[in-house]
């Protein structure tokens, strides 16, 4: 049994933060519900990001006409084209408003055309949003296609504390805490037919790389792609020698759109914001190659057992 949490958006935004999911079906229903929702956080006087697939953008800047210049525009399907990439985009939104300042944001994360494997990783980001604003006052909005698989569906009920639409928004039942969440996308990755395995340790890091280049340079990778490939490698494969036991491996192979490489090691995820936020250049603790590596690659498949620590990297050919 479900219970009504929010009699209106505007006694929503009074709370430290509000994380709603809004399903919907059809167009006038997206329109409606995400319209509802910014212009009453602009007659609040509040910022507004809306990042949402760039298809839908025209549509809600039309429905906007007149605030639609008081709205950021951004379009999911390049900024969050890797999942990882978003919680950062939100966060230094937020962080650029003044510190009191409450903040609004619709963010459309899963889409119809999003494969299994991104819509896991945007899954795993949904439940991130619940550690990474608590207590801070922001309401951030999360569209659903009912289009979507049902497990997509599901899991937004776990990674939503509410859950319906603007004025009638209600506790989801089903809602999980987020390191629940976080260890159910630790699902077993798929085997690759064929790669390349190249186990490495301290001594062994220039070779690695040089592997990882020739490799890549050899699948016809772009120069300007392979920098990227070869910087994101990088970055895997000195985390595991200075985190993961001092040594680890790295298997590469090829997807039918790009290459992917995964490196594997003993290490650990103590805390599953690594990588989510931009790291602060002085700051004494780590995240920076998990944060690079997102931003470098379209994807990133993270999965921490007790057993090991797993990156999948991908990167298209394009």
């Amino acid at each position: 049994m479900t219970t009504s949490v929010r009699s209106s958006d505007e006694a929503a935004r009074q709370e430290a933060f509000f994380h709603p999911a809004l399903f919907y079906g059809t167009e006038n229903e997206y329109l409606d519900g995400l319209g509802a929702f910014v212009r009453g956080a602009l007659d609040d006087g509040q910022p507004v990001l809306v990042a949402v697939p760039g298809v839908r953008l025209p549509l809600l800047q039309d429905a906007l006409a007149g605030d639609r210049e008081r709205v950021t525009w951004v379009d999911m399907t390049e900024a969050g084209r890797n999942p990882g990439r978003i919680l950062s985009m939100l966060q230094e939104f937020a962080d650029r408003q003044e510190a009191a300042t409450p903040v609004s944001i619709v963010g459309e994360p899963i889409w119809v055309g999003r494969t299994p494997a991104e819509a896991w990783e945007a899954t795993r980001h949904e439940a991130l949003i619940n550690l990474a604003f608590e207590g801070r006052r922001a309401s951030i909005l999360c569209p659903y296609d009912t289009a979507l698989p049902e497990e997509v569906l599901a899991q937004a009920y776990r990674t939503h504390p509410v859950v319906g639409a603007p004025g009638d928004y209600r506790a989801s039942s089903r809602y999980a805490d987020p390191h629940e969440v976080c260890r159910d996308c630790d699902v077993p990755l798929p085997e690759p037919a064929d790669a390349v395995v190249v186990p490495f340790g301290e001594q062994d890091l220039a070779s690695t790389r040089d592997e990882a280049d020739r490799w890549a340079a050899a699948a016809g990778l772009s120069t300007a792609r392979r920098t990227d490939w070869l910087l994101a490698v990088s970055e895997g494969v000195s985390n595991s020698v200075r985190h993961g036991g001092g040594s680890g491996t790295l298997r590469m192979w090829r997807t039918g759109g790009g290459l992917v490489a995964e490196i594997s090691d003993r290490g650990c995820l103590d805390d599953p914001l690594t990588g989510r936020r931009r790291p602060d250049p002085y700051a004494p603790t780590g995240g920076r190659g998990v944060w690079i590596m997102h931003q470098l690659c379209d994807l990133v498949e993270i999965r921490a057992t007790a057993r090991e620590l797993v990156l999948r990297l991908h990167m298209r050919a394009d």
